[in-house]
């Protein structure tokens, strides 16, 4: 069939193997993109929620768990009795701020570890220098060879030049420290030659993997939704999506009632 000097074919009528694919794919990308806007959205609004939570509510729940300490530290002191106390001491203990790392051991650690210093003298050792390393004959041999034949000036592409900086720079790390063995090794990798280029894919194979990578990117982004949810703030909100401010309220009004009851118990006991 014609059409203004221009033959078609059945063949040529039909679409493209990869053009359904194609479409697949940006359908799930928009879709992934939608899911990612309100996951985010969500994250902030239980962020923000969370924050006003413990800015207006914080303080009551701290006074509720120092009244717990004192009715419990005054039942104790009231009955003597060992369980008592032991309640008396848990109480007061979720009172009290735990130190942190550093301020426990002074300035000798910190969250990775003990300093060197602290741990040569807690092992009666003294602080040295790492030992000056030299290499052998072999060593200096070897990494004379290797910087000879893989020196990147050599190179005449650019990705040519990237492999040898990349091999110098492990080359010269090995010959710094004196290893003979991983000399020996690099100078039969360098000798192999490098790795032979992978097949590339086929644009129904790249847009397939790109299919099963947004699948996966859904998934994560559906159990980070869940734990949000889930979460006891998430939980919170969405039991006043629309209006937080009076789930606040309501919150602090049941959390004075609280402490006015507990503050009439600690009278009793001490009265």
């Amino acid at each position: 069939m014609a059409y203004a000097g221009r033959v078609t074919t059945p063949e040529a009528e039909q679409p493209r193997p990869e053009e359904r694919l194609e479409q697949a794919v940006r359908a799930a990308e928009q879709a992934l993109i939608e899911f990612e806007i309100a996951v985010e959205t969500f994250r902030v609004e239980v962020e923000n929620f969370s924050r006003l939570h413990h800015q207006k509510l914080g303080p009551m729940y701290a006074r509720l768990d120092e009244l717990d300490a004192q009715i419990a530290e005054a039942r104790a002191a009231r009955t003597g009795d060992p369980e008592d106390l032991r309640k008396a001491e848990e109480a007061r203990a979720r009172v009290l701020p735990m130190p942190g790392v550093e301020e426990l051991f002074h300035g000798w650690m910190d969250g990775e570890g003990l300093f060197p210093e602290a741990a040569a003298m807690l092992t009666d050792q003294t602080v040295r220098p790492p030992e000056r390393v030299r290499p052998t004959e072999e060593a200096r041999k070897l990494y004379r060879e290797l910087a000879r034949k893989a020196h990147p000036d050599l190179a005449q592409e650019e990705d040519e030049r990237a492999r040898r900086e990349e091999f110098i720079t492990r080359v010269n790390a090995a010959y710094g420290r004196g290893d003979t063995a991983l000399l020996r090794e690099l100078a039969e990798e360098w000798a192999a030659g490098p790795a032979p280029a992978e097949r590339r894919p086929t644009p129904s194979e790249e847009l397939y993997a790109r299919l099963e990578w947004l699948s996966g990117r859904k998934e994560m982004l559906t159990l980070i939704a869940r734990d949000l949810e889930e979460s006891a703030i998430g939980s919170m909100l969405r039991m006043a999506p629309d209006d937080p401010d009076a789930l606040l309220a309501e919150i602090a009004d049941k959390l004075l009632a609280e402490v006015a009851e507990k503050e009439g118990e600690l009278a009793q006991l001490v009265g």
